[in-house]
This record gives structure tokens, sequence and C-alpha cells, in this order.
């Protein structure tokens, strides 16, 4: 009997800045190819394709206008992430957005929206982030639209953006799960507070761990969910990952990432991905390229041990929760810490 055809993962480059504080993101889709991202998901079992980068406008690095930065040069950049985007989930591939700043989740998420509608399936946003990207044009005091991206998805944006995925809202803040959060504008914590965002912020991974939030934020899938991730690279500790535009301390650990990325990886649902943010001009030696493609070796397998998926571990068929001594009885023969 002949074995299953490896998934097929598709690499997208969109290298553009436009949506930015700092100019240098645009250069991300090459350092993360020089770090060897194709080569990484090769290792573990996926057949990848390089698309190369889309196109779009020169970043005219000019003030805002009506409140937002560079609108049209930010519209014509998710069009065609969109675009992209869409044409691989309609074969069946596992797309992967290589940015650029964190405008273009606006594109690659409501392309991923947009094919879920199409096929009858559940969506799940993990944005695993150091901001809550929930920002206005009346709340943001700089006019960056890679302040804004989820509150357009959700409906609150330049009419161009929001309908972008042929539907409005693209998505409902209820899908969502925000990871890492630790910088968030004073009027955009009361819009999210308002809008019913499920953020688990940096108190709540010192609090709970990484273990138990990565549980909550991972619940409730099943075979009919797509699960997508959404990769700010400044969601890491800017002592691991200095290579990003807008770097807040006190983010996770090279340890909290990998569990993050390795429980994800346990669920078997990830099928779409972004990985955005990364500033070469600001990194040293490309290693924070470096470490977000090790992070992406563990978001797509990679383990000291081969394990039963997190769900079966630590879970009754019927839901109920198993008692964590045994867990830990259990993780503690098969040679494991988590």
């Amino acid at each position: 009997m002949m074995g299953r055809a490896p998934r097929t993962a598709a690499l997208i480059g969109a290298p553009t800045d436009v949506g930015a504080s700092d100019r240098g993101s645009s250069m991300g889709p090459e350092a993360l190819r020089v770090a060897g991202f194709g080569a990484a998901l090769e290792r573990h079992g996926l057949k990848v394709i390089d698309r190369g980068n889309v196109s779009g406008p020169p970043n005219p690095w000019l003030p805002p206008v009506d409140g937002y930065r560079h609108l049209n040069e930010v519209f014509e950049w998710n069009r065609a992430v969109h675009e992209a985007m869409y044409r691989e989930l309609v074969q069946e591939n596992l797309p992967i957005l290589l940015g650029g700043d964190h405008c273009l989740g606006i594109g690659s998420i409501s392309a991923v929206a947009r094919h879920c509608r199409e096929t009858g399936k559940k969506l799940r946003v993990l944005w695993l982030d150091a901001h809550a990207d929930f920002n206005t044009r009346e709340l943001s005091p700089s006019g960056n639209l890679h302040g804004m991206p989820l509150s357009c998805l959700c409906g609150f944006g330049p009419r161009q953006l929001v309908e972008l995925g042929g539907a409005t809202p693209a998505i409902s803040p209820q899908w969502i799960r925000q990871i890492g959060i630790r910088s968030v504008d004073s009027g955009e914590k009361r819009f999210v507070h308002e809008q019913g965002l499920e953020v688990f912020d940096m108190r709540s991974v010192d609090e709970l761990g990484v273990r138990q939030v990565m549980d909550l934020a991972l619940a409730d899938l099943d075979a009919n969910t797509h699960l997508h991730v959404s990769f700010d690279v400044d969601f890491l500790d800017p002592e691991i990952a200095p290579g990003v535009g807008t770097t807040v301390p006190g983010g996770p650990s090279y340890r909290e990432a990998q569990l993050c990325m390795e429980m994800i990886a346990d669920t078997g649902a990830l099928a779409s991905l972004d990985v955005v943010e990364l500033n070469p001009a600001l990194d040293v030696r490309n290693k924070t390229a470096t470490l977000a493609v090790d992070l992406i070796e563990s978001l797509f397998g990679k383990s000291t041990l081969i394990r039963r998926r997190f769900s079966e571990q630590t879970r009754h068929p019927l839901g109920e929760k198993v008692d964590e001594r045994a867990y830990g009885r259990q993780q503690a023969a098969a040679g494991g810490k988590h």
C-alpha cells in the first residue's frame, strides 16, 4: 500500500514595510529564506514550494492622511497577499506568508476566512504578538496600519480593507486567541475589552504558565477547525529576538516560545501561517531569523521525543481533565518534562 503524499507548504513572500513604524521588515522574507526556512520544513516531512514574492507599491514614507498611513499602498499589498494565499488554499496547500509587517495579516487571514466560509470550516486564529493590533484611526497615536490588522478583520477600519475578503466582517473576535500581549494603547485596551477578545497577556503567562495558557487557547479544536497562526516575531523577548522594529521587554523566553509551538504542533490542526515583522536591519548576524526558523520547526513537529498528541495526554476522551499528578508521572516515565 502506498503512503500518503507529503503535505505541500507554499511559501509566499511579501517584502514590504508600508504598514510599519520603522523601515526594514521588507527584508524579512529573504532573511528567513537565508536562515533555511524551506529546508527546515522539508526536514519535517513537508514538500515545500517557494512561490517567490508578491509585489506591490514602494513605501512612500509619508505622514497619515485621515488617520491612516499609506492606506492605498497597504491595500495593494494586502490584495496581492489575499489572492496568493487563497490560491494555495484552493489547491489544498498550506500557505505560509513571509512578511513584511503585520498589516499583511489582513490579506492573509481574510483569504483564510474566505476559504473557511466556502468549505464550511470553523476558524481559529492564534495571534502571537507583543501588541494587540486592535487599534482604529480614532485610537491609534501613529496611524500605522500594522497596529490595526485585527480590528480591520473584525470590521472596524477603512472600507477597502474591511471588505477585502468578500464578507464584512471577515472574522469574529470570538475566533481569536491572543498570546503574549504586553503593549496596548489606553483607548485600544478599552476597545479590546468591549469586543470580547480572548487575550492571554504576559501576566496570564506568568500566573498560569505556558502550558495552561496554550491548553485554554487551543480548547475545542476539532477535525473541522482550520487553525491559523499569525506569528509576529516581536512576540519573543527582545533579549533573544532583537531583530524587530517594535521591541517590548518581558516577552516569552526561548523555552516558553518552544512550548507554545510544540503544543500547537500537537493539535495537528495547523493549516496556514504568517511569520511577520522580522527586521534584519535591526538584527545581529541574522540571529532573530535563525531563531524564528528554529521555532517554526517546532511548530511543524520538531520535538525531543515522539509523543502522543497533547490533547490525548491531558484530557479524557469526553473532555474531563486528567489528574495533574498522574500526568506528571506519565511524562516522567516517558523521560519528558512537559
